[in-house]
């Protein structure tokens, strides 16, 4: 007969070690849980995308159902704005979630090749090294590495097709010069059914009509409407939703992160001739234009002439016999196409998203890399300080949110990062070293709860930087722009202001910087404008 003390003592032995071994079968069990119900992403980026689509009453033509219903699924941000109006640098920031004054990135360098930047992990990269499947298609950076990405979806030049003359991409035989000399992407709007055609003489025997890269072999055939290759952006959208449907069957429990960038409507302005029937040019109306408000702003002063927008303006004034109205129309019908054909690109991801069993465990993000000013200030295009190029629409999709509820407070692109982080319980440090910059934004994830919430550690407004500036590195030697709820302030490299009352003048038609009774308001707003830009230099 054992000892009792010995018998007492095996008991507890046993009981301690089963107890061991179901509290870790219970903590796996926990995590195995965690890891099932980790929330997917799908994330969309439109190029160029201004705030024209009706649920942010940009323009009272516009015809974008999917995007209006997917802002009434989810939170619609209705004061969003790009922290840098041009194409790289505002993806370079979105994508690290660092402020470009920060990384002095002012330019069009390569994420990988900016100075900081190169230090600092892609939101593709830290969502990968947190378990995630990372997947992606179209343009998302400015320049990809497919390195990123555990799968890509389909390998194609965004930006066409493009007129090709059995020579070389050129503009677009339809558009009137001197605007069409512009050339192959800017100087281009027209009908997907106007195939481009040229004389042999410029062709020189070759085939001519519409090109998918510049490789001189790559076209994308067009017989009518319904006998037609596709359109990249509808490539990455099929792509997307065949993915989707795909990992239903594959019964895997990792979460996935999907993003999908859309060029339209960046230009060239083509896309499928229905959509242009939908915006009849002698019914296009105009944005509201005051004659000679760019008198009292400073950009033309400081910034040369050739610059785009001032210069698209003047040429597209100049090809329809100096009248702007005119040829504004014309491209404002391109443009308007363009956002309806994203639209349905749009409505085919989301679809796929909410038609399979991943809707209720999919957080989905539709944002624009900034917006397009068209003629306001005599001005058309891009990288300006004012409302119409900084705007973008801004939406966020999660399992839990109310639907259709609006938050107006001031966010910018570089709130995406630490947003979807907090979302989705990510870990680590965003920097791969020291060097790179730290997070400039916030998680939104408070206004998603309660979009009233004054409990937000952001700022009070949006910095926006003017990318491509005269001076290339000093941080104060930039155009900076600050959005709040009522009021834009903009400070100029040289120090020249700009101030408007948004609340009373949403056009910004009046600029007050000089009036005497607003200097404390405009003094205010400085302040916060150089504290931004002090925390994060």
């Amino acid at each position: 007969m054992k000892p009792i003390f010995v018998e007492l003592k095996n008991r507890v032995l046993f009981f301690f070690i089963t107890g061991l071994m179901l509290s870790n079968f219970g903590i796996c069990a926990q995590n195995e849980e965690i890891e099932k119900t980790q929330p997917n992403v799908v994330f969309i980026i439109v190029d160029d995308l201004n705030d024209y689509e009706g649920a942010f009453g940009g323009h009272p033509q516009i015809k974008t159902p999917n995007i209006d219903k997917l802002a009434m699924s989810g939170v619609t941000f209705t004061n969003a704005h790009t922290n840098c109006p041009v194409c790289s640098p505002s993806r370079n920031s979105l994508f690290t979630g660092v402020y470009p004054h920060e990384s002095k990135d002012f330019g069009w360098t390569k994420h990988f090749q900016q100075p900081v930047l190169k230090h600092n992990k892609t939101l593709f990269e830290y969502f990968g090294e947190n378990g995630y499947h990372v997947m992606g298609s179209g343009k998302l950076l400015h320049v990809n590495k497919k390195e990123y990405w555990d799968e890509w979806g389909v390998d194609i030049n965004n930006y066409g097709p493009l007129a090709f003359n059995g020579i070389e991409p050129v503009g677009h035989p339809s558009v009137p010069e001197p605007y069409r000399s512009i050339g192959p992407i800017d100087g281009s709007f027209a009908p997907l059914s106007d195939v481009p055609t040229f004389h042999d003489s410029i062709s020189k025997g070759n085939k001519t009509g519409w090109l998918y890269t510049r490789n001189k072999t790559d076209f994308l055939e067009y017989t009518d409407e319904n006998n037609r290759d596709l359109m990249p952006d509808e490539m990455h959208a099929q792509w997307a939703a065949k993915r989707i449907k795909e990992m239903e069957t594959n019964d895997s429990d990792q979460p996935f992160f999907m993003g999908i960038g859309f060029v339209r409507p960046h230009t060239p302005l083509y896309a499928p001739k229905r959509f242009f029937d939908m915006f009849p040019i002698e019914k296009i109306e105009l944005s509201e234009i005051k004659e000679g408000d760019a008198d009292d702003t400073h950009y033309k002063d400081i910034y040369p002439a050739k610059n785009k927008g001032p210069r698209f303006y003047r040429t597209l004034k100049e090809s329809y016999g100096g009248e702007a109205e005119l040829g504004l129309k014309h491209f404002l019908q391109a443009y308007l196409a363009c956002i309806a054909f994203v639209d349905e690109q749009i409505g085919t991801v989301v679809d796929a998203v909410n038609n399979s069993e991943f809707k209720d465990n999919t957080i989905i993000v539709l944002v624009s890399d900034h917006g397009w000013q068209m003629g306001e200030k005599e001005y058309l295009f891009k990288n300006s300080p004012w409302e119409e190029s900084t705007r973008i629409p801004y939406i966020i999709k999660t399992p839990e949110c109310k639907s259709g509820e609006k938050v107006n407070h001031p966010v910018s692109l570089i709130d995406i990062f630490p947003t979807l982080t907090d979302l989705c319980g990510l870990t680590g440090d965003n920097r791969k070293n020291e060097v790179g910059g730290n997070i400039g934004g916030f998680s939104l994830k408070p206004f998603l709860k309660n979009t009233k919430t004054k409990n937000w550690d952001g700022p009070n407004g949006a910095l926006t930087i003017v990318g491509n500036g005269l001076n290339q590195k000093e941080v104060l030697k930039q155009t900076y722009s600050y959005r709040t709820k009522d009021w834009r302030y903009i400070l100029y490299l040289d120090g020249s202001e700009e101030l408007y009352h948004n609340k009373v003048d949403p056009f910004e038609w009046e600029n007050l910087a000089g009036d005497e009774k607003y200097f404390s308001e405009k003094g205010e707003l400085k302040n916060e404008l150089m504290k931004l830009i002090n925390t994060h230099k």
